[in-house]
């Protein structure tokens, strides 16, 4: 069953860089009296991904918070070494937290994974955001197959 708004989110452990090593970060850690902008890709540095989502949420960080947003966090099914090294390439700072889903047990725990066998992924998370306030779902954003447009900064700005 797919996650929808007023849904509290799935207790799930994520893998995040700290201090220069692999740590984990609980949903609970995350979101616990906090507004979060939550938005997933397929994978790291692919090419919507890279050129187009990930650098959005970096360049509208400042905006998002000051609209009352605590965290803006990128989850993807990839490995914690994967999602430093690509937090790294597109200089994301602390602007953005970038979580590791490394078995997918986030996205099917949601509802959003995908099957990117096809080209060669293997299971993967569908491309979304979503406002979390205090790990409940306010808004919840899922692009159809191949688009890239309700999970952008710029449509989740307009709803703050």
């Amino acid at each position: 069953m797919t996650i929808k708004v007023g849904d509290k989110l799935p207790e799930a452990t994520f893998k995040v860089m700290k201090e220069g090593k692999p740590a984990d970060m609980t949903i609970g850690e995350l979101t616990k009296g906090k507004k979060v902008a939550l938005f997933a890709v397929p994978g790291a540095f692919t090419p919507t991904c890279s050129a187009r989502h990930l650098p959005g949420y970096t360049e509208k960080s400042a905006e998002f918070r000051s609209k009352g947003v605590d965290t803006i966090a990128c989850v993807s099914v990839n490995d914690v070494f994967v999602m430093n090294a690509w937090g790294k390439d597109q200089k994301v700072g602390e602007d953005v937290v970038m979580l590791a889903d490394g078995n997918g047990a986030f996205a099917k725990a949601v509802g959003l994974e995908m099957d990117g066998s096809g080209f060669g992924m293997g299971s993967r998370s569908q491309r979304y955001s979503m406002i979390v306030e205090d790990g409940v779902v306010q808004q919840l954003n899922v692009e159809k197959p191949g688009e890239f447009n309700v999970s952008s900064a710029d449509y989740m700005m307009g709803q703050l």
